[in-house]
């Protein structure tokens, strides 16, 4: 059965009235499962079914090495969440699907953004369907701590640390994060943003071994450090969510984390403005750094392809794009949907996308795997969680990051 909606205008086939697909992802806190339920809801209402695969943990990392396993065994989801240099390394295995149908009939390369189609796409093919852009240089606020600490939301360094050192004199805790390698490393980078778009540039994604052993990046270090220092003694093995809930509920001050964060405060009823206060980490408005969370389409039987690309031609409707993006807290993958919807957050997360994007300071981030390759970020990631754990120094990191990813890059 074919019925037909509009997407960016064009007219857009219905690939499937019936069959399934077996999805593995790892939204599995409140935020993120109810803006899949988004998802699950569009695909249902079209007669297919949703097969859940859930693989908790923050990054990702754990649901690849489910993903091996099923791929090893001859048996591969139809559609797997997957983040940046990760969708590329399984594309150049020959075992990812093919979109390219769905998306020219549909006219993707026209509306989804020149940065996400680097990943998106390979050998000419699509091979994903972006979900969204987040970004990752998020500072997120609970807004009575801010206000019993003078109310003036930080725009430099020097000014986040006042306001921290009040948080901490009002009692409370006053930043939460660095649970985990991936959750330190996010935090890391909007650090190094911080220090300049230039520096961030030719360390995380030039790789550039003077940058990553030099004084500007001896300087990152001391400043996670900093960070470190105000957080509670009970953040190792906690996840993002619940640092979220932390601030949230008025117990920390601040989080460091990506725009999926909001999601969690929107999931708690909360409102920007009244109940948290979004802002580009200190020193960082102007500038992006960027995951954009993709469904990865993998080769499957004739039975199941109707249904993939019923899937792929789903995410990529504008009206989905907005309705998704409004729960997840992240901004559309597409350049052409519309602002309406959004909160203040929502809107700002937009016009600093496009803003980015038209200066050229529009990034990969590091953390996400959207800056290098992953055995590059795995090997930032622990030097940077061993200096953030105290085990060596603000010196040793950066001449240890230098020798770290030098050695990954072999």
């Amino acid at each position: 059965m074919l019925a037909s909606g509009l997407v960016g205008g064009l007219a857009a086939p219905s690939y499937a009235a019936d069959g399934s697909v077996e999805v593995l992802h790892w939204w599995t806190s409140g935020g993120e499962a109810a803006a899949l339920e988004v998802l699950k809801k569009k695909l249902e209402s079209q007669g297919i079914t949703w097969k859940d695969m859930p693989v908790a943990g923050g990054g990702g990392e754990q649901a690849m090495a489910a993903l091996r396993a099923r791929v090893t065994a001859g048996d591969p989801p139809t559609a797997v969440q997957a983040l940046g240099f990760d969708i590329t390394d399984w594309a150049k295995q020959g075992v990812v699907g093919d979109l390219s149908d769905v998306a020219g009939k549909e006219g993707w390369d026209k509306v989804i953004p020149a940065a996400l189609q680097n990943f998106a796409k390979y050998d000419g093919k699509w091979i994903a369907a972006p979900v969204n852009v987040h970004s990752t240089n998020w500072l997120w606020i609970n807004k009575k701590a801010l206000d019993d600490a003078g109310g003036k939301a930080p725009e430099t360094w020097d000014e986040l640390i006042s306001v921290l050192d009040k948080m901490k004199a009002n009692g409370i805790i006053p930043i939460v994060g660095g649970g985990n390698a991936w959750n330190a490393a996010t935090m890391f980078d909007s650090v190094v943003l911080s220090l300049g778009t230039d520096f961030y540039k030719a360390s995380m994604v030039d790789l550039d071994p003077a940058a990553l052993s030099g004084d500007k990046m001896v300087e990152a270090f001391n400043r996670l450090s900093k960070l470190r220092s105000y957080v509670d003694d009970n953040f190792s093995g906690r996840e993002w969510n619940l640092d979220s809930a932390m601030v949230i509920e008025g117990k920390a001050g601040m989080q460091i984390m990506g725009d999926w964060a909001k999601g969690e405060f929107v999931h708690a009823n909360k409102k920007p403005g009244e109940d948290f206060v979004c802002i580009r980490f200190p020193d960082t408005q102007g500038a992006v750094t960027f995951n954009s969370d993709m469904f990865m389409m993998f080769k499957v039987g004739a039975d199941k392809q109707a249904a993939q690309l019923q899937m792929a031609s789903d995410i990529e409707d504008p009206a989905f794009q907005s309705s998704f993006n409004v729960v997840k807290g992240s901004a559309p993958a597409r350049t052409d949907v519309p602002d309406t919807a959004f909160d203040q957050c929502g809107k700002k997360a937009i016009k600093d996308l496009a803003e980015a994007n038209e200066k050229g300071t529009l990034y990969g981030s590091m953390s996400q795997g959207y800056a290098s390759p992953a055995a590059i970020k795995n090997a930032m990631y622990d030097v940077i969680t061993r200096e953030y754990n105290g085990d060596i120094d603000a010196k040793e990191a950066a001449k240890e990051l230098a020798d770290a990813v030098a050695a990954a890059k072999g």
